[in-house]
């Protein structure tokens, strides 16, 4: 399909979700989740999150399942899986639908308790994913995908984001248009095939910024759920909320650049403050919001950078 945002949105349509419904996600993610659902009439309900892994905490989401929910849409936030298995047995249990929201984490491993392993959007309902450049697997403008291992969904996303049609000129439903571009389809095949070596090289950087970070106290370093591998679209790590900000004109003033992911939950933004939420009400997402910092993170990065880099931090902690 056309992007990560029309992904989101086909996947509820191709299953019948209709103004009214609620659907539960997290406070701590891109807007695309949220925005969504509201583009369709129905109302996003949020749950915290985990401190450690950035996502969704499962055992605070069955207190957010009313009658009127209808999916739950974990995201796989920073490349790694949120807790699938448990999150499934929820939603299972209730009948409400799973899309996993995989933008981040194409290509990760879910590991479930028996050794069983699926890649990540391959577990839920229905998996989407973007192919943003930014992205692990990025084309060179935007793209999306969606993921099922059911047939007959299989057809009918096929159908929706192409106006709905079943034949040539012939519609069966409500549709968008939202095709993936032949050059951008043409660019990720080629991609596809290195897609191991980038998230290889991710891990690679990963394990350096560990071992050179470890020792610093201030810092909290990415965790690894111990169900998922991790292929770190992002490094991200925790600083104490009043240094974070010190810390990023340092490293800005010394050519080294850093970002925030997120600096604000979803539910405190203008947009959405008619949802009813209040400060205060997601203290995780509210906190890491004001920790969370991501260092330099690609498939390129060689020694002498990675050197440059974890010693300016090590400087401003130290010095």
């Amino acid at each position: 399909c056309g992007n990560g945002t029309d992904a989101l949105q086909v996947a509820m349509m191709a299953l019948t979700l209709r103004p009214g419904d609620e659907v539960i996600t997290a406070p701590f993610t891109f807007i695309a989740t949220v925005e969504v659902i509201r583009l369709l009439g129905m109302k996003p309900v949020l749950v915290d999150v985990e401190p450690d892994s950035f996502n969704m905490d499962p055992g605070k989401l069955e207190k957010a399942i009313t009658g009127r929910t209808r999916a739950i849409v974990p995201v796989h936030l920073f490349g790694q899986c949120a807790n699938l298995e448990e999150i499934q047995k929820i939603a299972d249990r209730h009948g409400l639908f799973v899309i996993e929201d995989n933008a981040q984490a194409l290509g990760a491993d879910y590991i479930f308790s028996d050794g069983t392993r699926k890649k990540a959007g391959t577990v839920g309902h229905i998996g989407t994913t973007s192919f943003f450049p930014s992205k692990n697997l990025g084309a060179f403008g935007d793209g999306g995908a969606l993921f099922t291992g059911d047939m007959e969904l299989a057809m009918k996303l096929r159908s929706i984001v192409n106006h709905g049609m079943k034949e040539k000129y012939q519609y069966e439903r409500v549709g968008v248009n939202s095709r993936l571009d032949t050059l951008q389809a043409a660019i990720l095949r080629v991609k596809l095939k290195h897609l191991d070596d980038y998230h290889r090289a991710r891990q690679k950087v990963a394990a350096w910024y560990d071992r050179e970070l470890a020792d610093i106290d201030p810092v909290t370093l990415p965790s690894r759920s111990p169900f998922s591998t991790h292929i770190f679209h992002q490094y991200t790590i925790q600083v104490p909320a009043g240094r974070r900000e010190s810390l990023r004109k340092q490293l800005r003033e010394r050519g080294v650049p850093s970002m925030v992911y997120y600096p604000s939950p979803l539910h405190i933004q203008v947009a959405y403050r008619d949802l009813g939420y209040e400060k205060g009400d997601f203290p995780v997402s509210e906190a890491l919001c004001e920790k969370v910092l991501s260092l330099p993170m690609h498939t390129e990065m060689d020694e002498e950078q990675l050197g440059y880099i974890t010693g300016q931090v090590r400087d401003f902690f130290n010095g």
